[in-house]
């Protein structure tokens, strides 16, 4: 029988504070975020930003979460008057930063909503009332008096394709909703401690940011055409105020890096439709591993010639089932048949359903590019329910598996590209064999290791390679639980060869596999000839593998009279 535990009240709270002159931040901080996006992998909540600038006139930009309905709306209240407010700038329009935006202009009818052209229609479809509206581009200014000229800054696709960032030229505060954001709650209203949230950071911008990397550069860009920027006031966790160009440069830094990639994979979703953009996300993220370029498109407001262009450049397309009915139809089924058009034998391509509901069917669309003779590197993803952490990792997974593909001929070239004396004297760098099991939530996985060595006494700690594209990277952050099992010399073929095949994606890497539950839930594999239980301290990155520094919390030996396996190489190219 399994003990259940009592479910702990999720907390959640809200944070007023005066950020710059006339500026007021509403923070609602959700301690325990439980939320199964990709995103949210560290675990460690987050915040949705809200912001109040008092001019001559005054502007509200971006509301919150409707899980924090009542205590943003008795926030806002306390803090002004809701007939004062004379704008409402929209950022985005998804859920977590314009949920309350209905509840917001009953109380405020008179207040102009400001956005994107493509904000102001997924607004009416989510409000389902008369709004007075301002469209803005890249350029425009809106004068709140006082000296407070708000210049809007176009920023499409991060992450969604509404995305507007505004800057007050008065207090040289730029207000950037997910861009330069991470999940991550604290009392700290600012990025005063680095090193506690560079992970978060750079986690957050993996997750959503890097296959839009382009669209990255792009927005930053517009942004060194605006005067100083003192504090990057951001829709999720800490403001950026002490470390603005570090890590501003890191986003320009990391952008660079993909947006160089020799390969591109074009990622077709649409937006505000089930569970579409997480799911494509998700794929995204997984290709990106690979060091693959990414390109995501939403079907809903697709140019046609533009996807005409950039179907032509892609070495592989993923597409995500748009609706087969409503306003969004229209454009994506024209935005399909330009693909197909555009489509050839020499790429790979991958396709998922969105749980919308109204789905339009993939096996027609899948039937077609075979016919085209394109190469279908993953069976289609359905989803018939919400989806879970194990659902996700199914799509990252995916990603990866094309990504790895359409690198197949680099890596061979790369492990030909050694001196070969140099090659072999790497070789002659011997390891152990070890097998690295996680258990995370519903989502367990596994891979065999050689590149594992002790690090310190005090506490006791070890070091492990992880390469960037292994599956069991997304469970190896610091805080995260696993166990090293070693094999036994003379004992150790049976696990290598299951450990060492190729898993399709979400499959069972323990199936077949006799395990038992370690005190941190991972999996202890029975037949191993040691195991010790770690926990992820920290994480160095490097060009394609993760150095993870863990402490071993416990551990044990099954039989004190045999010894571990040694993993010799002759050459130093691959493992």
């Amino acid at each position: 029988m399994v003990a259940l535990t009592e479910r702990v009240q999720r907390k959640l709270t809200v944070e007023k504070v005066e950020i710059a002159s006339d500026t007021t931040a509403i923070r609602c901080l959700d301690w325990d975020r439980d939320r199964f996006d990709i995103e949210f992998g560290l675990k460690n909540g987050t915040t949705y930003n809200s912001f109040i600038i008092r001019g001559e006139k005054t502007a509200l930009v971006d509301t919150s979460h409707e899980k924090f309905r009542q205590q943003y709306m008795e926030t806002l209240t306390g803090e002004i008057d809701p007939k004062e407010i004379d704008y409402l700038i929209i950022s985005h329009t998804e859920p977590d930063h314009s949920g309350l935006v209905k509840d917001v202009l009953a109380l405020a009818p008179q207040a102009i909503v400001v956005g994107a052209k493509v904000a102001i229609q997924f607004l009416e479809n989510l409000v389902h009332q008369p709004f007075e509206r301002l469209v803005v581009k890249n350029g425009d200014k809106l004068d709140l008096g006082n000296g407070h000229v708000i210049e809007f800054v176009s920023a499409p696709n991060l992450h969604w394709p509404d995305t507007i960032f505004s800057y007050d030229s008065k207090t040289q505060v730029i207000f950037t909703c997910d861009a330069f954001g991470m999940h991550y709650c604290s009392d700290s209203t600012y990025d005063d401690d680095l090193a506690a949230v560079e992970e978060d950071y750079h986690f957050y911008y993996e997750c959503l940011m890097a296959p839009n990397a382009r669209s990255v550069l792009s927005a930053m860009k517009r942004m060194a055409e605006l005067g100083e920027i003192g504090t990057v006031a951001t829709g999720h966790g800490p403001l950026l105020r002490y470390n603005v160009v570090e890590l501003t440069g890191r986003y320009k830094k990391w952008s660079q890096a993909q947006a160089k990639a020799e390969t591109t994979v074009a990622v077709f979703y649409t937006s505000d439709y089930g569970f579409s953009d997480r799911l494509a996300q998700a794929i995204a993220h997984g290709i990106t591993k690979t060091g693959v370029a990414v390109e995501m498109t939403d079907l809903r407001i697709a140019d046609l010639q533009e996807v005409r262009e950039l179907v032509g450049s892609a070495a592989g397309i993923v597409i995500c089932s748009p609706p087969s009915n409503g306003a969004a139809a229209e454009n994506a089924e024209a935005a399909i048949n330009t693909i197909l058009v555009a489509a050839n034998n020499k790429q790979s391509f991958g396709l998922c359903e969105s749980g919308g509901g109204d789905d339009a069917s993939v096996y027609p669309l899948r039937n077609k590019f075979k016919e085209l003779g394109l190469k279908e590197i993953f069976p289609n993803i359905l989803i018939k329910e919400a989806p879970t952490e194990a659902v996700y990792q199914l799509c990252d997974e995916a990603g990866t598996d094309l990504g790895q593909w359409l690198t197949r001929d680099k890596a061979v070239k790369q492990m030909k590209s050694l001196d070969s004396d140099l090659d072999k004297a790497l070789g002659r760098i011997s390891g152990g064999l070890y097998i690295i099991t996680a258990q995370k939530g519903a989502v367990s996985s596994a891979m065999l290791a050689s590149w594992v060595t002790q690090a310190s006494f005090k506490p006791l700690g070890l070091t492990i390679a992880v390469a960037k594209d292994r599956a069991i990277e997304s469970m190896m952050h610091a805080g995260d639980k696993f166990v090293l099992n070693v094999l036994e010399e003379g004992n150790y073929q049976s696990l290598m060869r299951h450990f060492l095949k190729r898993f399709a994606p979400g499959a069972d890497r323990f199936a077949g596999v006799k395990t038992q539950p370690a005190n941190n839930g991972s999996p202890i594999l029975t037949d191993a000839l040691a195991y010790m239980e770690c926990e992820v301290v920290s994480r160095m990155e490097l060009s394609d593998h993760h150095i993870v520094y863990a402490m071993v919390d416990s551990g044990r030996v099954s039989n004190p009279e045999a010894l571990p396996a040694v993993h010799h190489r002759k050459v130093g190219n691959h493992y």
